[in-house]
């Protein structure tokens, strides 16, 4: 970047999946673009990620996630197709679709072979500047018209038809997550990059943007407690998946939420229980088919009971049900409790919460036990949008100029999820289509 001011078509502010999707799009399109990331490299957290994947039709997204914004989740769902069309145009190949979380479909595909792809084609007709950070967004006559930067140089300013805001969301910033997540959020475990902490929700704010919706949650997985998540290997060996077949228990020894329905789910409201912790208990069939089996077809099973052990993790091995009646006392757990209710699941009583989808009762011992924790991947909670990626004001009008896209916006999904990278490559192209196609 030179010393003076320069005049681009799109400025991306932030180099994770949903910015470098967008400009690399654009910049192939032919539009000037110039990409900022705060980090010393690009990818974000999409990097921790394997699928393509989200809800096949209206109806299955009407179904798992009735709250999140009709248009929104309707554009997902239509430009599915195009997300694959794109990885064919960059020549990144993806495997044959599969079922994920019982309820999707997508496909296998190698996420840091997506971002070189997008990274050398923004190099090759744009410009990507890591170690930069924006400082303030430049307005015009109630429009965004750009940005100031700031390098190791210096400062400087970006003169720009559209600024997109995809810097992934706030959830490495614990004040933010205490404060749009729920209080216990401030202290749960980052399984996403260290880098995204609520910069692009910060500067939509600074020019009157819209946020929201409140008490929409965030995408995230149960782990073992007292482990922390600092090599980014264990975001995903380390996630207990399998809570979809296992029983979840508060300190009272009670069941709290229908563990069936998903471990992002459960995530969720085991954040809201006393301590955000809880005791996740499957016998020898869940061991067998879950705990060391493979979550979604085509990937490789671990065994994540023998790795939360040799992590440190809270675990123990009971040899009958009658044994959680011992739970130790530091534990902080109602043992006897617990013993109750496995007794009244195995026995076939119709409990509460139901199981919708597995109601198989835990009769083989031993019985695998180990204390889980909610760890966050991004918010549901973010910057208000239209289907074309415009930044909206809180009275429904779009801030020219201003666009957002990927974790930073609010509204896809409330209390629900269908895919993370699919959120991201959509609505990344629909902001590469708005530059291409501007609207009023």
């Amino acid at each position: 970047m030179s010393d003076n001011d320069i005049d681009i078509d799109l400025l991306v502010v932030g180099g994770g999946m949903a910015g470098l999707t967008a400009a690399a799009r654009a910049a192939s399109r032919g539009a000037s673009v110039v990409v900022v990331e705060s980090s010393g490299a690009v990818g974000g957290s999409g990097l921790f990620a394997g699928f393509l994947w989200s809800a096949p039709t209206h109806a299955v997204m009407d179904e798992i996630n009735p709250d999140g914004d009709p248009a929104l989740r309707a554009r997902l769902v239509d430009d599915f197709g195009a997300a694959t069309d794109w990885l064919r145009e960059l020549e990144v190949p993806f495997a044959d679709a599969v079922t994920v979380l019982r309820y999707g479909r997508g496909h296998r595909f190698d996420t840091a072979q997506y971002v070189a792809a997008c990274e050398r084609t923004v190099k090759e007709h744009g410009e990507l500047l890591v170690r930069t950070t924006v400082t303030e967004l430049l307005e015009a006559s109630g429009a965004v018209v750009g940005a100031v930067v700031a390098t190791d140089g210096g400062t400087r300013t970006v003169r720009a038809g559209r600024t997109l805001l995809a810097t992934g969301g706030f959830q490495a910033d614990p004040a933010l997550r205490a404060e749009l997540l729920h209080p216990q959020a401030r202290d749960v475990e980052l399984r996403s990059n260290p880098e995204s902490a609520g910069g692009g929700l910060r500067l939509a704010q600074g020019v009157g943007a819209d946020t929201g919706p409140t008490g929409a949650g965030f995408y995230g997985h149960l782990v073992p407690s007292g482990v922390a998540l600092t090599d980014t290997s264990l975001f995903v060996d380390l996630a207990l998946y399998y809570s979809e077949h296992a029983l979840l228990f508060n300190l009272a020894g009670e069941r709290f939420v229908d563990e069936t329905v998903g471990d992002h789910l459960t995530t969720m409201a085991l954040l809201e229980q006393p301590e955000a912790r809880g005791l996740l208990v499957g016998d020898a069939r869940v061991f067998r088919d879950w705990i060391t089996g493979s979550y979604v077809e085509g990937t490789v099973g671990l065994d994540k009971f023998a790795l939360a052990q040799r992590r440190g993790a809270r675990c123990a091995i009971a040899e009958s049900i009658d044994e959680f009646a011992d739970v130790p006392e530091e534990w902080g757990y109602d043992g006897e409790r617990i013993r109750q209710v496995l007794h009244e699941v195995n026995a076939g009583a119709d409990v509460v919460p139901g199981r919708r989808y597995d109601s198989t009762p835990l009769t083989e011992p031993p019985y695998y036990v180990v204390e889980a924790r909610p760890a966050v991947t991004f918010p549901f909670t973010g910057v208000r949008i239209d289907r074309d990626c415009r930044v909206l004001r809180p009275d429904g009008e779009p801030i020219p100029g201003l666009l957002a896209a990927g974790a930073d916006t609010g509204g896809v999904y409330v209390r629900a999820y269908a895919g993370g990278v699919a959120q991201a490559m959509v609505f990344g192209l629909a902001a590469a289509d708005a530059v291409a196609h501007p609207l009023p």
